[in-house]
């Protein structure tokens, strides 16, 4: 719990005047609680003892009019002030648990589900919040007002007082045993809650294929059963809390019914006044709500410190891939090497790459599926991180650079497309929000995207739904690539980006590219021979490893992979 707690620290520290003066504004609200039942004490009394003086009863609406106004300004001062706070604290931990997701690596979200990310950026900071702001609130008044009611019970008659508040100790007991019950089975709900998350987000996602397998009822009936553990979780957590409080509310009736016993004699013997009587009974009511509250407090304290637990798990993840020192910005040069990489995930994937792509190469990259080629061109931006000593920009290893200037200088287009849920002109303006409308058309002219705007419902500005579902597999694909060539980076990297479009469409991109990025460096993935034609230089990966290098041409003439892929293409005569 103590690392899990360093991860709030710097956020109440940062606003304790503001709890300090919350704190101060709750004493004031329950100091006028507690003055309250005197005004009644003095009003009963005066009245027992005949017609109250007009003067005196105007003293006593007046200070019960005073007393009110600083109950009210109390109120709304914690409010402003503790329940304020723990809404920025949930706010910035929201914002501090984003961005650190943003830079965990892709082994993260291999074994994370996007469900249970939602669930703790939701359900778990919401209980943090609570554990900040509202369990501050309760715990004060359980300590104050329980504390100070006592003090005044006693005062007034001990003996009457330790009848009364004999059932109490109970109620302290009850708590302690129902604190980890409560935790256990609450972390219960926020897994259950965590793999409801991750079932719907993923049946939405995959819709059409739920419904190209006529698989609905199926996923309807898995969906039950999710929802029905979730439910079950919620109920074992309802149940003993449904006892909890009703408990705690007996024990509390029974001092009440043991007041009205032995006070009501002590009246009627005239040891005690109407007055004080009423005072009691009122103390007495008002002191069900701290005891209750000590429960409240262990509840929220305990789903907090689980949620926390749940946060802190994911801060507590380091980056893996650390920046360099060393500044970048957009270099006059960009020479990139490989020599003698080996790497991978649990076993290697490359082995004893060598390679030089000097500035303004054309790069063609073919290979089997499986052989390394998107592994080893994810490592230059360090999207994974290479082996110190391994990849070069410029003569200097890249680890040595600062990331997100090492990062800026590449734009990659991946096999699988991902587009937001914007429009069309929005995706486009991605990687370059500044951009005008010229430049964009042009950027949407080289993929031949441009070509499709007329065809849709509003042109450019038509939204395309999430992941771009409205879209073919080819439209998504040249719109990718647009957004690519709108960051103008020094290097391109399409991982098998046109693997979705027609020939010919293909022929006119790959040839607008070589026009458009004349002088800068551009690397083209693919299965295709035909798609590599107009490449400077091609590399064959097989199992990992460098197999050919060459001019497509010549390495048509060679026995090797690249020669058997063209035949089995039939791309000999295209070359």
């Amino acid at each position: 719990m103590n690392k899990s707690f360093a991860i709030l620290r710097p956020h109440l520290v940062r606003r304790w005047h503001w709890y300090a003066f919350g704190i101060l504004f709750l004493l004031v609200a329950n100091a006028g609680q507690l003055i309250l039942p005197q005004w009644i004490r003095q009003t009963i009394d005066h009245l027992q003892k005949g017609l109250p003086q007009n003067q005196d009863l105007k003293r006593i609406l007046l200070s019960l009019a005073v007393t009110a106004i600083f109950i009210a300004l109390g109120r709304v001062g914690w409010r402003f002030c503790l329940t304020g706070s723990s809404r920025r604290i949930e706010a910035e931990l929201r914002d501090r648990l984003f961005a650190h997701l943003t830079v965990l690596p892709p082994s993260f979200y291999q074994r994370t589900t996007v469900g249970d990310l939602l669930a703790r950026a939701t359900n778990d900071l919401e209980a943090i919040r609570m554990a900040v702001g509202f369990a501050l609130v309760a715990f004060t008044d359980a300590v104050f007002l329980s504390g100070s009611i006592l003090v005044i019970l006693f005062a007034q008659n001990p003996l009457l007082t330790l009848i009364i508040v004999s059932p109490l100790p109970i109620i302290t007991l009850l708590i302690l045993l129902f604190g980890g019950l409560i935790s256990k089975l609450f972390k219960g709900v926020q897994e259950a809650y965590s793999g409801l998350s991750t079932f719907v987000q993923e049946h939405l996602t995959a819709n059409r294929v739920i419904k190209a397998f006529v698989l609905e009822d199926t996923k309807d009936k898995a969906f039950w059963e999710a929802n029905t553990r979730f439910k079950e979780a919620n109920m074992k957590l309802v149940r003993l809390w449904g006892f909890f409080f009703p408990l705690i509310s007996a024990l509390s009736g029974l001092s009440a019914l043991l007041l009205l016993l032995f006070g009501g004699q002590a009246v009627m013997e005239g040891k005690l006044s109407l007055g004080q009587f009423t005072a009691s009974l009122s103390y007495l009511t008002m002191l069900i709500w701290p005891l209750m509250s000590a429960g409240m407090v262990v509840n929220l304290l305990q789903r907090g410190a689980a949620s926390l637990r749940r946060i802190a798990e994911i801060l507590n993840t380091a980056p893996g891939i650390t920046s360099g020192a060393t500044a970048l910005g957009r270099p006059n040069r960009f020479d990139l090497s490989f020599r003698h990489l080996t790497w991978g995930y649990d076993e290697p994937v490359l082995h004893d790459i060598s390679l030089e792509i000097p500035q303004g190469t054309f790069l063609g990259v073919l290979g089997k599926v499986g052989s390394g080629k998107s592994s080893l061109f994810n490592l230059p931006p360090r999207l994974a991180d290479p082996p110190p000593g391994t990849v070069f920009l410029n003569g200097k290893d890249i680890r040595d650079y600062d990331l997100k200037a090492l990062r800026n200088c590449f734009a990659l287009v991946p096999q699988t497309t991902f587009l937001f849920s914007e429009s069309i002109k929005d995706n486009l303006a991605f990687a370059a929000p500044g951009a005008d409308d010229d430049f964009l058309r042009r950027m949407a002219e080289i993929s031949t995207i441009h070509r499709d705007f007329d065809g849709f419902s509003q042109g450019w500005d038509t939204l395309i739904g999430e992941r771009g579902v409205t879209l073919s597999g080819g439209q998504k694909q040249r719109l990718a690539l647009s957004r690519a060539l709108a960051a103008r980076a020094p290097v391109l990297v399409l991982d098998d980006a046109l693997s979705a479009v027609d020939v010919e469409t293909e022929e006119n991109i790959v040839a607008h590219l070589r026009q458009e990025r004349a002088g800068t460096t551009s690397i083209l993935i693919s299965h295709r021979v035909a798609t590599l034609r107009r490449c400077d230089w091609v590399i064959v990966l097989d199992a990992g490893r460098i197999v050919q290098a060459g001019p497509p041409r010549e390495l048509l003439r060679q026995e090797g992979i690249f020669q058997e892929i063209a035949h089995l293409q039939h791309a000999g005569g295209e070359l």
